[in-house]
């Protein structure tokens, strides 16, 4: 993935083919190269994401070691339902995917469900900044029309 500064960015349209694979952009195939370990995760409805593994493990490893020792220090008492349910959540969210050759990722199944997009549909690949994520395209342009209002207020809160 992207050192700090090297954003991936842009809006790329893409097809998702009849075996429910999808071709990266050239554009992004240099920060997942072929043969790489990479996480797919839920992220909403509609939308996947793809992070390369040693840049997910981090992030991953880092919040169950707070999770863990806020069970250890009993903590979460009295909030076991509410564990469970993450639990259940965590159970499902990602699953580790190789990137073939020419950017190619499959999308396994309970994943494509979740995408949303069937064999020949249509697949907005995403620059997140620190990830690649893949929309169903009205959940994108939903997203978009829910956001884009608060673009600015954000741009001034990150950079400022």
């Amino acid at each position: 993935m992207p050192q700090p500064a090297d954003f991936l960015l842009g809006e790329f349209p893409r097809s998702l083919d009849d075996r429910y694979r999808i071709s990266l952009p050239s554009e992004m195939q240099d920060a997942l190269p072929v043969g790489c370990e990479c996480i797919l995760a839920k992220e909403r409805p509609g939308c996947l994401s793809l992070w390369l593994a040693d840049a997910w493990q981090a992030k991953w490893d880092a919040g169950m070691d707070i999770l863990r020792g806020k069970m250890r220090a009993g903590k979460l008492e009295g909030r076991w339902e509410e564990v469970q349910s993450l639990g259940r959540l965590l159970s499902t969210r990602n699953r580790s995917v190789t990137l073939a050759e020419r950017g190619r990722l499959g999308i396994p199944e309970g994943f494509r469900e979740f995408l949303g997009v069937e064999p020949g549909g249509d697949v907005m690949v995403v620059g997140a900044a620190v990830c690649i994520e893949l929309w169903q395209p009205a959940a994108w342009h939903a997203f978009l029309g829910e956001r884009m209002p608060e673009f600015r207020k954000l741009f001034d809160q990150l950079t400022s």
